[in-house]
């Protein structure tokens, strides 16, 4: 996302009068919208890395509430990208031969983990549901618990919302740190979505060892 963007911007700058910033905002963050929403409903694009990326951008520019349209816009697009996708695994419930996106839901949640998140949320609730999203790989265990104990879509929502708000706030901190520690903003992108990965890979990592 932040290559395209860089091109863009010094394209624009050189061929007509528009700031180089309000053109990385007005590229930037529909693409960061549109990728996060996508990475809700198909866990395969590595969301976190790209708030953390698109935090460090916005932490090198003086435009105004740079960093707070990127919290809004990360925050946003992943409630509402839960939302869906869990609203797709309530149709596929009550359906009596379920549906490709409530089998997706089972594929990406082995029984351990699936087992574990029942149990944490028939114990805590909602608290559950709101660390799910900050444990790699624990937000679709804890939604098909979510489907498996009924919850409706607004009582799901109403924890979500904590959830994403928290998410978009973690990684961002992750990529202001990452931006804070050097003068060129490419070098802080590798900082974060190292560390990002190594967020992601600790979990397993951890498995492994045991």
């Amino acid at each position: 996302m932040i290559r395209p963007v860089s091109v863009a911007v010094l394209a624009a700058a050189s061929t007509s009068a528009v700031p180089p910033e309000s053109t990385q905002q007005a590229l930037g963050l529909p693409s960061l919208f549109l990728l996060v929403l996508i990475g809700a409903l198909v866990p395969v694009v590595p969301t976190g890395a790209l708030v953390s990326s698109a935090a460090v951008v916005a932490f090198h520019q003086t435009a105004p509430f740079s960093l707070a349209l990127v919290f809004v816009t990360a925050s946003l697009a992943a409630f509402l990208g839960d939302g869906a996708l869990y609203w797709l695994g309530r149709r596929g419930m009550r359906s009596r031969n379920g549906s490709r996106w409530l089998e997706a839901i089972r594929s990406r949640a082995p029984e351990e983990r699936a087992a574990r998140a029942r149990e944490g949320l028939a114990e805590h609730g909602v608290a559950v549901l709101v660390l799910s999203r900050l444990v790699p790989a624990g937000r679709i265990p804890v939604m098909l618990a979510c489907l498996m104990a009924d919850w409706p879509v607004r009582r799901f929502s109403r924890g979500n919302v904590a959830a994403c708000l928290a998410w978009a706030a973690t990684y961002q901190v992750i990529g202001i740190v990452g931006g804070s520690l050097f003068d060129e903003p490419w070098e802080g992108v590798v900082v974060a979505v190292v560390l990002t990965v190594l967020i992601s890979a600790m979990p397993g990592l951890v498995r492994r060892v045991r």
